[in-house]
């Protein structure tokens, strides 16, 4: 765990030396919730499309973050060195991978205040419930979008493939994200229908995260 936390270390301070991907995500966020809450009606609550709205948002932000996981290493040959030092390869990748986890989670905290202005919602009502669906969800996005930052770091056009390969893959993880975040939004809170969704992304992170350590060291040698 000591070089999984240098990892996740190194790529923070990364970040917040240059700030480029943060800044883009949350910028593009913000301009997003803003032309939506133009367009959309939001004389009421947001209880019905709220959840849908809220979590594309946070997909394509999550992408102008993963997509720099592996890119940033290019410069200098750094990707090389990485994956020729004694440094595990499940190392090197859970360690991006909570770094982008704590990149995302930054974004959505500044997303979330926001969406609840500008389309009435009210997420004080089921704190630890949006908590844990964000987690679970972000993290499954983490994962997968990592995982094919490595694919896809040494491709000309990986600005334009990364996010063509991860949204089909994302497709589970949204649903149920979009699906928990309704429910809470419309004040009835995870009711016995809701269960099969906390358990699909349970079960999804478990499942991508194991075969993700499993396959990262075949990834980076190809």
């Amino acid at each position: 765990m000591r070089h999984v936390l240098t990892i996740a270390w190194k790529d923070l301070r990364s970040e917040l030396r240059t700030k480029e991907s943060i800044n883009a995500a949350a910028a593009f966020s913000m301009v997003i919730l803003v032309l939506f809450s133009f367009v959309l009606d939001i004389s009421g609550d947001a209880r019905e499309f709220g959840g849908g709205l809220l979590w594309l948002v946070f997909a394509f932000a999550g992408a102008l973050v993963l997509n720099r996981s592996f890119a940033r290493e290019q410069s200098n040959d750094c990707l090389d060195a990485l994956v020729a030092s004694p440094l595990p390869g499940w190392a090197l990748f859970l360690g991006k991978a909570l770094a982008n986890f704590a990149l995302l989670a930054v974004v959505e905290l500044i997303a979330l205040p926001v969406f609840g202005i500008l389309f009435n919602a009210d997420w004080l009502r089921f704190p630890g419930w949006i908590a844990l669906t964000c987690a679970l969800a972000t993290w499954g996005m983490t994962v997968i979008g990592t995982m094919f930052s490595a694919l896809t770091v040494n491709l000309r056009l990986r600005e334009l493939m990364l996010p063509v390969l991860v949204y089909p893959m994302l497709i589970p993880v949204l649903m149920a994200a979009m699906q928990l975040t309704s429910a809470l939004l419309s004040g009835t809170g995870i009711t016995g229908d809701d269960w099969v969704w906390v358990k699909l992304l349970i079960g999804f992170d478990i499942i991508f995260t194991s075969l993700s350590l499993a396959l990262i060291d075949v990834i980076l040698v190809n």
